[in-house]
């Protein structure tokens, strides 16, 4: 029996964009390896700027997009391999979601509750709606609603933050145990997002859930992760414990982000401005952040970065580590000048 409930395994995602003949291939998620301990439940965070591959690597986890190679594990199963370990219904049952937008999760012209008893009906976790009932109205309590609020409603009664608590019951009815939440807070009042964040920390303890939680929030992150994944153009460029990372970065794009992050008496835009997304990055043969790098060499932009081991269950994907921070530094590896 495997000691991780997750293991993503080299995994890969390549879209085309265009036509057939004049298209070009977008290689949204490039050999990302990451997993999550049986064990103890934790919150890992993958946290990146739009265009990074976080949502694209969370629709993989949540069997949403099949991967180009690579596979996933589930408790040491496979789940795309040529001949997968488990089927969909078990699968759900152990691994569920939450969106984005609550507004979406949901159809106007149908209650609230439905969408409840659909799940635990759907995935045989109770044998009537009696039984659904019990399962559905514990599941609304851990996330502060009562069930008879929810009777006969539907989404337009209900706030953001409400029907976002409702995707977290509907989540919990199967007593997963991972949730994946794909920027869950970015379409709720800021008042009301630090309720969610706590929301899921009280969870992970209570019901022994772990959280892949997808963000460029980093403040968020900081608060709520026991782990960060730092992505760039596909690639995880960091990983690592939450407080290592977000305190002493290793990797100049982690440093950018958290340059980007308000502090006292400085005038800050909620969208870190860097330039726009250009495909070729996505196709470099050396790093793909040499050229916005104030750290770059001659062998950033020809090899790929190899993913270094940094003391404190650590990697970066990058030179710098190697060449800088262990004093390694030859003349013909100094810094090129570049503007980013």
């Amino acid at each position: 029996m495997s000691d991780l409930l997750l293991e993503i395994k080299d995994v890969t995602k390549v879209f085309r964009i265009g036509g057939l003949l004049f298209g070009t291939e977008l290689l949204a998620v490039d050999h990302v390896n990451l997993s999550l301990d049986k064990h103890k439940p934790s919150i890992l965070s993958i946290v990146g700027e739009s265009g990074s591959g976080k949502t694209t690597l969370a629709k993989i986890i949540l069997k949403l997009h099949e991967p180009t190679s690579g596979d996933v594990l589930l408790e040491g199963k496979s789940v795309f391999g040529p001949h997968p370990d488990l089927d969909t219904l078990a699968y759900y049952r152990a691994v569920q979601p939450i969106f984005q937008n609550p507004f979406e999760s949901f159809s106007m012209r149908k209650y609230v509750d439905s969408y409840l008893y659909d799940t635990a009906l759907n995935l045989k976790i109770a044998k009537d709606r009696k039984e659904a009932r019990d399962i559905i109205a514990d599941a609304l309590s851990s996330v502060g609603l009562d069930i008879n609020a929810l009777a006969g409603k539907y989404p337009n009664q209900f706030s953001g933050g409400e029907l976002q608590r409702i995707s977290v019951a509907r989540g919990l009815i199967p007593r997963p145990k991972l949730i994946v939440a794909d920027e869950p807070v970015s379409m709720i009042d800021a008042s009301l997002r630090m309720n969610v964040v706590n929301m899921f920390l009280s969870l992970k303890e209570k019901y022994n859930v772990s959280f892949i939680y997808i963000t460029h929030d980093l403040s968020t992150a900081y608060y709520v992760s026991d782990y960060v994944a730092i992505m760039y153009r596909g690639n995880v460029i960091e990983y690592g414990s939450s407080d290592r990372i977000l305190t002493n970065p290793m990797h100049p794009y982690t440093e950018l982000l958290l340059d980007s992050v308000p502090t006292g008496g400085k005038k800050w835009e909620r969208h870190l401005k860097l330039p726009d997304i250009e495909l070729k990055e996505y196709h470099n043969t050396g790093c793909k952040f040499a050229n916005r790098c104030p750290f770059v060499q001659a062998v950033c932009r020809l090899n790929k970065p190899p993913p270094v081991q940094i003391p404190g269950e650590r990697e970066v994907l990058c030179f710098k580590p190697v060449d800088y921070e262990l004093g390694r530094t030859t003349p013909s590896q100094e810094p090129e000048k570049v503007t980013i």
